[in-house]
């Protein structure tokens, strides 16, 4: 698999324009990027340019701080499911999770498992710059449990981003029960490289030309 095809196009930022997400559609499209990945606003427009295409349309949900209801999440999943979305990126509660509560974290995920249909990729953002490595690891099971396909390190909005110890920990701690995304402030080939070795499944960039 070529470096673009782990590649997730990602434009999340708060004043993303059709234009701007068109042209990231185009991108995509062009370099065989594995994904588009937007806001939930954004989706429609996404599947729409995408659509007889092999790249896939991605949503992010209860982004970026994760502290919203597990209905409310549900509802944006489900909605951003219906528009077009096949990958759904969703923030874990980090509070619960800082504060040892993790049955709330499981119950969290499966209701965003459970309110997309079954082809509909779940991956699950801890947020690794806020957690210790024992709470990363009690995420990863929570994950699991949870019924989520992937654990991705971060948000790119918190205190710092992908490194190649979280993935390695990360990737660890999954047993091959997950797949592992990285993200956050990866802005050269040669670390989007260095993630990949450390047993990244995918990255998700904010440009993804630049890298190739």
């Amino acid at each position: 698999m070529g470096l673009n095809e782990r590649l997730e196009h990602t434009m999340l930022k708060a004043d993303a324009t059709e234009e701007m997400i068109l042209r990231y559609c185009e991108e995509a499209k062009q370099h065989r990027f594995r994904m588009v990945m937007v806001n939930g606003c954004h989706v429609k427009t996404v599947a729409g340019a995408l659509a007889e295409t092999d790249v896939l349309t991605g949503c992010v949900v209860g982004f970026p701080l994760g502290q919203m209801t597990s209905v409310m999440k549900a509802a944006e999943a489900a909605g951003a499911a219906n528009d077009g979305a096949r990958d759904i990126d969703m923030v874990m509660n980090i509070g619960a999770a800082k504060a040892g509560r993790w049955d709330v974290v499981t119950a969290d995920i499966r209701a965003v498992v459970d309110a997309v249909p079954n082809d509909c990729v779940v991956k699950v953002i801890i947020e690794t710059c806020l957690l210790t490595d024992e709470e990363k690891r009690r995420a990863v099971a929570c994950i699991v449990e949870g019924g989520a396909d992937y654990v991705k390190t971060s948000t790119g909005f918190s205190t710092g981003g992908a490194t190649e110890a979280d993935v390695r920990l990360l990737r660890e701690a999954a047993g091959g029960r997950l797949k592992v995304k990285a993200s956050g402030g990866i802005r050269t080939k040669e670390q989007a490289e260095a993630l990949i070795a450390a047993g990244a499944d995918t990255l998700g960039v904010g440009n993804a030309v630049l890298l190739i």
